[in-house]
């Protein structure tokens, strides 16, 4: 700013004089909630059921309802994995008895069936005795079927145990070689204790031709009482 002063001479002089400015304070308004950021709201999570539940929520978040739901879920789960170890193990088990074991009724028909191959009474009914033909082409097999193509038959066998507590196995199936047909018939035991079988009967039946015996032992202790009795008495 300046002001005028008058001088000797007559003239003014022109002085500067400095004011400081002054300041306005303005008063700061409250904040609304327009002003302020949004905060952002938490999704709301599916109810846990027994249906839906896929174990990612934390058990301590779950309600008493919910807990109640997980656990009968995990339970059901739980029976369902023992179930099928038992079931698993069952089928195993009948497995190893009627396939594996050495005294499966498969096994039993194998050994049968090869016994039969091999010897060469059964061999020259079956595949004739000009030696044209191998046992090889000697085919066992069940019960017939209506298909002609099927040699995987059911074989049928009695088990069966008796007083004295001795268990028995009667078998018969059928064999085929290019000359003839027969049955096999077989019938074993094992006393308490044994832990195999042991032949009393094993034939080849061919029709037409007598009978072949590959063992006979039933046969043979008959024979033994006959030998032991003159008229009627026992001769020891």
């Amino acid at each position: 700013m300046a002001l005028r002063l008058p001088g000797r001479s007559g003239r003014t002089i022109l002085r500067a004089t400095y004011k400081p400015p002054t300041l306005r304070i303005r008063q700061a308004r409250p904040a609304t909630t327009s002003s302020l950021p949004k905060a952002t709201p938490t999704p709301r999570r599916r109810s846990i059921t027994v249906v839906n539940d896929t174990g990612q929520v934390p058990w301590k978040t779950l309600s008493l309802g919910e807990k109640a739901a997980r656990t009968t879920q995990q339970s059901f789960n739980l029976g369902l994995i023992l179930l099928g170890v038992g079931l698993t193990g069952t089928v195993a088990y009948v497995l190893y008895l009627e396939v594996f074991s050495s005294t499966s009724k498969v096994a039993v028909f194998n050994r049968a069936a090869d016994r039969v191959r091999k010897d060469p009474q059964c061999l020259a009914l079956l595949a004739g005795t000009e030696r044209l033909h191998t046992n090889r082409e000697i085919t066992a097999y069940g019960e017939p079927s209506w298909s002609r193509w099927a040699r995987n038959r059911t074989v049928a066998s009695r088990n069966e145990t008796d007083r004295a507590g001795v268990e028995h196995i009667h078998m018969h199936f059928y064999v085929e070689g290019p000359v003839a047909k027969g049955t096999v018939n077989l019938h074993m035991t094992r006393l308490p204790g044994q832990k195999e079988y042991e032949y009393r009967v094993l034939a080849l039946d061919v029709p037409g031709k007598q009978r072949v015996f590959l063992e006979n032992k039933d046969g043979e202790r008959l024979d033994q009482r006959k030998q032991g009795k003159m008229f009627g008495v026992r001769w020891n």
